[in-house]
């Protein structure tokens, strides 16, 4: 089995996501906080082109051939200057601040007087009137010649300065928040794992259920508030399975049962070959046999596979075959069987052989059941019902919910297919329909079988 992603991991990539929606949101606010001038925030747009026109500047700084700095506009400058005619720069050597050619000479001369405090990061503003936040900064530098400190003033705020700025605060903010992130994963993941911790243990108890320990539980009771959810679900599976399960073993035990039953009889019967009806009652043991067989097979085919119940079934056409297949058993044993249907097909959903198997069931129990000489009625009505009618010693009203539990007998001396009943209802359960069992007028047991009739076209 492959192994899937790993939700430690994930969680931890989802912490460091977190963390940098953070950090960009933090900044952004920050910016806007600025923009609104709160205190400690405040800041302007034209700020924000202080990184571009910084490198701008950075750019024309050349070494003479005498050695000495200075500074040479290249054209994007110069389209700077063009674009805001009050910018002013200055480049000064870092320890004697000693100003380079190309400097603006009233910026020189402002800056100059710093001298002696060698600084390294100024805010200024040449308007002594000006109240707010400065308009210059000077700030040292590394350059590909040396360290030097660049002075600008009066720089002013273009659209691709927001990213320009971005980029660098990006670029101090990794370093400061760079390691802080790392360490952040590992920790992420490390607690993740130590939180998942329960999550495995509820794993290893899962592992440990099969079929034969179906009625354990996952412990639900410790269990962490966001896993209780699937716990629980999967506690009320192990309980479907366990019933499922339960039934299986039941309704296999059972088979077994009442299969014994048949043949037992059966076999009997072989001892005994010269009884004059020794070949009838063989016919009605075989029949018997059969049907329990097919109920079986019906039931496991509609377990299999829920779609076989959803095929058109004619119900007269159906009942009419099986009437058909019972009437020369119930002829040489000195019963009748009456069929009563309407001229025109009755169309059900269902599946032919499931019907018929328990309309076949129905059918021998009622044959069984009635008088010696008399007549078991079938009949089909255009609603979609069909009756089984014998005339025998009936059903009393208790027991008509005790004849569907497995093996259930009033009497133990007629042989019978115990488990019929229960097949049947199971059956009509899952073809959607109903099984009622009712009083025959003058005496006997009445079975009807209840569809939703398909309408016509």
């Amino acid at each position: 089995m492959s192994r899937g992603p790993s939700l430690a991991l994930r969680a931890a990539a989802y912490l460091l996501a977190a963390q940098l929606v953070a950090v960009g949101g933090g900044w952004i606010c920050a910016l806007v906080l600025g923009l609104f001038g709160l205190e400690d925030f405040a800041t302007s747009l034209d700020e924000i082109a202080y990184p571009r026109t910084r490198e701008l500047i950075m750019a024309s700084i050349e070494r003479g051939a005498d050695g000495a700095l200075r500074v040479e506009p290249t054209q994007a400058l110069l389209a700077e200057l063009a674009h805001n005619p009050k910018l002013k720069y200055a480049v000064f050597e870092p320890i004697e601040m000693r100003p380079a050619p190309g400097s603006s000479p009233e910026l020189v001369t402002a800056l100059t007087s710093l001298r002696a405090l060698h600084p390294s990061w100024v805010h200024f503003s040449l308007d002594p009137h000006q109240h707010g936040r400065p308009t210059g900064y000077l700030q040292s530098r590394e350059t590909p010649y040396g360290p030097v400190s660049i002075g600008v003033h009066g720089f002013t705020f273009r659209w691709p300065d927001i990213f320009v700025s971005m980029f660098y605060d990006a670029k101090w903010m990794s370093a400061y928040f760079g390691p802080a992130i790392l360490f952040s994963i590992f920790t992420s993941w490390f607690a993740v794992r130590r939180g998942l911790a329960p999550l495995r243990d509820i794993a290893a108890e899962a592992a440990r259920i099969d079929m034969d320990t179906l009625e354990q539980r996952l412990p639900d009771a410790t269990t962490p508030a966001e896993v209780r959810p699937l716990v629980v679900a999967f506690n009320q599976a192990l309980e479907r399975l366990d019933a499922g399960a339960a039934r299986l073993r039941r309704f296999t035990a059972n088979a077994a049962h009442e299969l014994r039953t048949p043949v037992a009889i059966l076999t009997a019967r072989l001892d005994a070959p010269k009884q004059p009806s020794f070949l009838l009652d063989l016919q009605g043991d075989a029949h018997r046999i059969r049907n329990i067989v097919e109920q079986l097979l019906a039931t496991t085919r509609l377990s299999d596979s829920p779609a076989r119940s959803a095929e058109e079934v004619d119900l007269v056409a159906s009942s009419r075959r099986v009437a058909a297949d019972a009437l020369l058993l119930a002829v040489q044993n000195g019963r009748q069987i009456e069929f009563d249907a309407p001229n025109s097909a009755v169309f059900v959903r269902g599946n032919r052989a499931a019907l018929e198997s328990v309309l076949s069931n129905l059918v021998d129990n009622a044959l069984r059941a009635e008088p010696e000489g008399g007549s078991v009625i079938v009949r089909v009505g255009a609603d979609a019902m069909v009756e089984v009618i014998d005339h025998g010693e009936g059903i009393a009203e208790a027991d008509r919910e005790l004849i569907f539990e497995p093996f259930w007998r009033k009497s133990e001396a007629p042989p019978g297919t115990g488990l019929g009943l229960t097949i049947a209802r199971e059956l009509m359960t899952r073809l959607g329909g109903q099984i009622i069992v009712g009083d025959t007028e003058g005496g006997g047991a009445t079975f009807k079988l209840s569809f939703r009739r398909l309408p016509q076209e």
